[in-house]
């Protein structure tokens, strides 16, 4: 680590729970972003700021006027523009040191299962549970720490699901949590959703990110950190794995990202 380096990510090595080596873990981790929504415009910008040495940027859409309310990495020169190259730039402004890859379409089957597989990290900030169980099944196949957050209206949840290999593992996947895809989806184009909220909630993302790539503190693990935000009341709930889970059980359904 160079002097620069040393300064600017000093208010972090200060931390004795971080220190120069915990530093050093970040700068050489790689995570992967997969949307750069409301979630995903926080985590990156924390995670490029905080100096994780790679980071691997997905999703699809381009910049639309709606989406500035709440989607602060992008700015109002950027409508029309790909989200993944928009993205690229701020953070290319917030920390030039990083190294940044962008994949500006859907990523399914087995195009995700490689991508997961070469990070060290997954964040996910899609906006629908059937990415969001794609996602899951790629990290539970390839034994790689899932971060998941969602938000809505005024409530939001995060958990941190690590996918260790090690059998005995109590920890559940994202899978546990739901037996299929809700019917009734909701989304916050139909019924809304306030700017800070996905800030705060893509900002706990980003912070156990950061804890898992550089060793800080506890993970959200077999935990689900809930906010009703209408009231700035939080929840904890505690999570179990589902013995009948179709992806992460001795014996799942499903061998393979769809």
């Amino acid at each position: 680590m160079n002097d620069h380096q040393l300064l600017r990510y000093s208010r972090q090595i200060m931390l004795p729970q971080m220190d120069i080596a915990g530093q050093q873990r970040l700068m050489q981790s790689h995570a992967l972003i997969i949307g750069l929504g409301g979630l995903g415009s926080p985590v990156a910008m924390y995670l490029a700021s905080a100096g994780v040495g790679q980071l691997t940027l997905v999703d699809f859409d381009v910049v639309d006027l709606s989406n500035l309310q709440r989607q602060i990495v992008h700015s109002h020169n950027d409508i029309g523009r790909a989200k993944v190259d928009s993205a690229a730039d701020a953070l290319h402004a917030l920390n030039p040191e990083i190294k940044i890859n962008t994949l500006g379409g859907k990523l399914t089957g087995e195009a995700l299962t490689q991508a997961v597989q070469q990070v060290d990290v997954v964040i996910d900030a899609c906006d629908n549970f059937a990415a969001r169980f794609a996602i899951n099944q790629a990290c539970v196949n390839t034994h790689t720490a899932l971060v998941s957050g969602a938000a809505i209206r005024l409530e939001g949840q995060v958990s941190v699901f690590p996918n260790a290999p090690d059998e005995n593992a109590n920890t559940p996947c994202y899978r546990c949590l739901y037996d299929d895809i809700p019917e009734a989806e909701a989304r916050c184009s139909e019924t809304g959703v306030l700017a800070p909220l996905v800030g705060i909630i893509g900002s706990i993302q980003a912070t156990e990110a950061i804890k898992l790539l550089s060793g800080l503190g506890t993970p959200l693990a077999g935990r689900l950190l809930t906010l009703d935000a209408n009231t700035m009341e939080f929840r904890e709930i505690r999570l179990r794995r589902d013995p009948q889970c179709p992806v992460c059980s001795k014996s799942p359904d499903i061998t393979r990202s769809d």
